[in-house]
This record gives structure tokens, C-alpha cells and sequence, in this order.
């Protein structure tokens, strides 16, 4: 009852405590009335749609905190739990396949017994779960909050097949994502800016979708060139394409709180990530000796 009290305060709802903990919400709104009676308080009381937590609750609240801190530290010391608890990571499509893997393995090497999660789709998406309380972590581009740390900021480039071609003063065909999406919107703004001509020739949910099609020649696309298939190139100043802006790559946790686990896996990432753009920045040319 206590967890999910806690759950239902961090979340926002008790709706989302029932998804998190497994229960229909009708079984969770019984167990906070059993708890109101055992406390002989009221926890709770309406507001709009919603619920607001009561003098009593909050008290209640700090009280849940510390005893289920207190169980969880006493239950790992005697059962070395905290490896086969589920981390759960939501990311977007561009490291799936390039950098997360040598990364992730690393991190299940480390902790052999943890149940690693990995959910894969567009920003909104991943987001949407991790505040439906179905993810512990995120990690995406351009957007950032209170609970995300930002752990890099990368390029946007223009993309296009090996064979692309574009005669300036012509309509550039380009390649996005259905909007809402922050590369979409950073190509039309500098294009509209430059005043260069330009279309949609093919929209797509998922990034594989929008690499095959720049392959086969159908547009320009705007991304970061980190995880950048081999057949495809950034287009360089020669193509006369405007600059493009800058990008936040930043890693978002749960509202609720974390499990030790959950806080190793985000210095994995956060690490990880760091040491490949490292190693991916071009090194600085040796000055001659004097």
C-alpha cells in the first residue's frame, strides 16, 4: 500500500501507480481507502480531475518514502536483488543499431543477472512511456526537462544517398518524419530562411524507412551524422545547402524513484556516450617542430 501510495503521488495519478504496479485501478483505489482507515486520515482529496494529497498525506508520504527505502536496502542486503530487477530503457532509432549495443552488452556483462529492456521509436514516443511509468529511462533528442540531463549537443547535417544529385534552383525533394519532428523543422526553417525552393517527396514513422529512401535517391534528409549508414554521405559545403542548427541529445529518468540499478545503467549511458564522440571527433593536426 505504501509503494503504491508513493507511485500514485510521483506519477500523477492512480491510474498510472495501477500500470506500475500491476493492478487495475479500481484495486488501487480500494488499497488507498484501506489506507486512509488504517491511518484514520484523509490522504487524498479531489481536485478538478485529479487528486491532491492532504496535510496528512504528505506526512504519510515521507514516512512511506524512508520505510520502503529501508525495506529495499534490507531486502537487497540479504537477497543481492537489485540485479534481477527490470531496467527498462526507451531510446530513438539512430544508436539502436550503432552505439547502444556495445554499450548496453558492457552494461550486461557488469550486472549478468538484470533484465534489460530496450524499447526502441521516435522521441514522443519513448517519452510517452516513460511518463506512463513503462520505462525507467529515455533517451532522445531535442527535448529536455527537469528530470534530463543533457549529454551532448551534436550537429545536424544534410544526408543523402552516394549518387544524389541537385541542380541549385530547383525544388529540393526532402525526406522527414511525419511532424511532429525537431529535424523536419530545422530543414524547413533554414531552407524557407534561404530562400531555396523545397518539397516533401517521402515521409516515414520509422528511421529505417527514411535511410531507404534516401538510398534509393528519392531526397535530402537532416540528421545527426552519428550512427550514419555507410551508403549514405552528409552532404558537404559544395552542395550549398544552409547551415543547420545544433541538436541536444539528453537522457530523461523517471519520475519515480530509482532502483540502483536504474542510476548504473545512466552512468553507462551517460559515460558511453561521452567516450564516442570522443572518439569520433576528428584528432587536432600535429604542429611541426619549431
Amino acid at each position: 500500500m505504501l509503494r503504491t501510495l508513493v507511485f500514485a503521488v510521483d506519477l500523477g495519478g492512480f491510474s498510472r501507480a495501477a500500470a506500475r504496479v500491476g493492478r487495475t485501478q479500481s484495486a488501487v483505489s480500494l488499497q488507498m481507502r484501506r489506507l486512509e482507515q488504517l491511518a484514520g486520515e484523509r490522504l487524498f482529496e479531489k481536485a478538478g480531475r485529479s487528486f491532491a494529497v492532504t496535510a496528512a498525506g504528505e506526512r504519510m508520504l515521507g514516512y512511506a518514502r524512508r520505510l520502503l527505502a529501508l525495506n529495499d536496502e534490507a531486502y537487497t542486503a540479504v537477497r543481492d536483488t537489485e540485479l534481477v530487477l527490470p531496467v527498462r530503457l526507451g531510446l530513438v532509432a539512430d544508436f539502436a543499431e550503432t552505439w547502444l549495443p556495445p554499450i548496453l552488452a558492457s552494461f550486461v556483462r557488469s550486472y549478468p543477472a538484470a533484465r534489460l529492456e530496450a524499447h526502441v521509436d521516435r522521441g514522443l514516443g519513448v517519452l510517452n512511456a516513460l511518463d506512463q511509468g513503462r520505462l525507467d529511462l529515455a533517451l532522445v533528442f531535442g527535448i529536455e526537462r527537469p528530470t534530463s540531463n543533457r549529454i551532448a549537443e551534436l550537429a545536424m547535417t544534410w544526408i543523402a544517398g552516394r549518387d544524389f544529385t541537385w541542380r541549385r534552383g530547383g525544388s529540393l525533394p526532402l525526406v522527414v518524419f511525419e511532424p511532429p519532428c525537431a529535424f523536419r523543422a530545422a530543414a524547413i526553417a533554414a531552407l524557407d530562411r534561404a530562400g531555396v525552393s523545397w518539397h516533401v517527396a517521402f515521409t516515414s514513422q520509422s528511421l529505417g524507412g527514411i535511410w531507404a529512401a534516401v538510398e534509393a535517391g528519392l531526397g535530402v534528409t537532416v540528421r545527426t551524422p552519428h550512427g550514419l549508414p555507410r551508403r549514405l554521405r552528409p552532404l558537404g559545403a559544395a552542395a550549398k545547402l544552409p547551415p543547420l542548427p545544433s541538436i541536444a541529445l539528453a537522457l530523461h529518468r523517471a519520475a519515480f524513484p530509482a532502483s540502483p540499478l536504474v542510476d548504473q545503467l545512466r552512468t553507462a549511458l551517460e559515460q558511453g556516450i561521452a567516450s564516442r564522440l570522443k572518439a569520433a571527433r576528428p584528432s587536432a593536426k600535429r604542429r611541426p617542430p619549431r
